[in-house]
């Protein structure tokens, strides 16, 4: 248990994780049932009612599982597609093609990276331009031999250096828009993270977007937006009530169209569980647009995308 990063409102969860462990060091496995007992008592209490920042809290967890867990839980006979043709190979993204239950597919993420070497090599989880470049390659690869799309979404946003700038950043992140938009394959779209502001958009346009029980989806951080607001970046847990930026605050305002279930302690306790979820949730509307032809399928998505935003007054 000593080898998990534990969050401020975790504190009595920790507590009880190190009387557990050490009951089981000095082999009193009825201590060990008892506290046991506990801990699902506390669990329970604290993830009940979580706050917005809490939950933005679990969406940035350093243990919490990134898109090659999920590829690596889901896929088997998986192949790894690099480079854009164009510039080079951005590790950020990530695309495999494989398989998940017997239905071959393409997934496309956002890989952060753990631990210094790989977090600067997947570059914190933000793209550059040749990276979205990258995920339009593959995505038209897997339109071209009717390969279903799943995308997973989890970067603080697109790389907003000069060099990103130069190469097209927001040109990069438009082409991607009108292009997914318009692309002859059913695709699902799931934030498991932290999804960014237009970084998170390039991969989200979908036939389906969903969020992770304890993901968050924004147009700035709240950081960002604090500083913004009030000159003040401290006051990102105000930001980010007023911003709604959770999964249940974007379901209720028709914004996406899902909430994938987590274990009730969060994704990064139970992997397995967390990955079981997505992979059932995907291939589960997978089967509904299998169902519509390719003309409804982009009027679908199209419909779906032209109602973002849309205000009826009285």
């Amino acid at each position: 248990m000593s080898n998990y990063s534990y969050l401020d409102f975790e504190k009595g969860i920790k507590q009880i994780d190190e009387d557990i462990a050490n009951a089981k060091i000095k082999g009193d496995e009825h201590a060990v049932e008892i506290l046991s007992k506990s801990l699902e008592k506390e669990v329970a209490k604290v993830y009940k009612n979580l706050s917005e920042f809490q939950r933005l809290q679990l969406a940035r967890h350093p243990d919490r599982p990134y898109a090659l867990d999920y590829i690596r839980a889901l896929l088997t006979d998986y192949y790894e597609i690099h480079g854009d043709r164009a510039y080079r190979d951005d590790e950020a993204i990530v695309c495999y093609i494989g398989y998940i239950s017997g239905e071959k597919v393409v997934v496309i993420g956002e890989q952060k990276g753990r631990g210094t070497k790989n977090k600067l090599r997947r570059n914190f989880g933000m793209p550059h331009p040749e990276g979205y470049r990258k995920a339009l390659r593959v995505a038209r690869l897997a339109e071209k031999f009717n390969l279903p799309i799943l995308f997973l979404i989890d970067t603080p946003g697109a790389y907003p250096g000069v060099g990103a700038e130069e190469r097209g950043q927001s040109e990069a992140i438009a082409r991607n828009l009108y292009e997914f938009a318009a692309l002859k394959t059913p695709t699902v779209a799931v934030v498991i993270g932290e999804g960014g502001s237009g970084g998170a958009l390039a991969i989200g346009v979908a036939d389906r977007l969903a969020m992770m029980k304890n993901s968050v989806f924004s147009v700035i951080s709240p950081e960002g937006c604090a500083a913004i607001l009030w000159n003040d970046p401290a006051k990102q847990e105000q930001a980010t009530k007023s911003m709604k930026i959770t999964a249940d605050d974007l379901k209720g305002l028709g914004l996406i169209d899902d909430v994938i279930e987590e274990p009730i302690n969060g994704a990064h306790r139970d992997r397995v569980s967390a990955a079981k979820s997505l992979g059932e949730y995907f291939l589960k509307e997978l089967a509904k647009l299998k169902e519509l032809s390719i003309d409804e399928l982009i009027q679908k998505r199209m419909n779906k995308i032209l109602a973002v935003g849309v205000y009826e007054g009285e």
